[in-house]
């Protein structure tokens, strides 16, 4: 009996809410997913991203090990039906799907 293929995806999104908020409609959101069959290639990538990012946004914040969110206090949007501007975060997700 073959075993079923094991999936990691290393998805990086730019939202006005943080990455493990997974709001509905947050694929919407999506700028890059990466799917890795061995998780070595998946970490190296993850390692990457995030080196990237830490290169480019002076606040981040990690949460259970699978999310990370990026951001600077300039980069923000606006909300018409909130009528204020919202902070806008690039966010990493480590998505184990085995």
């Amino acid at each position: 009996m073959l075993e079923a293929m094991k999936m990691i995806e290393v998805i990086y999104m730019k939202a006005d809410y943080e990455p493990w908020w997974l709001f509905e409609g947050w694929e919407q959101h999506i700028i890059e997913k990466r799917t890795f069959e061995i998780e070595v290639d998946a970490q190296f990538y993850l390692n990457e991203k995030l080196i990237e990012l830490r290169g480019k946004f002076p606040k981040e914040k990690e949460k259970e090990d699978k999310y990370w969110a990026f951001w600077s206090e300039k980069e923000v949007c606006f909300c018409e039906s909130c009528d204020d501007d919202l902070q806008v975060y690039h966010g990493i997700i480590w998505l184990d799907l085995r």
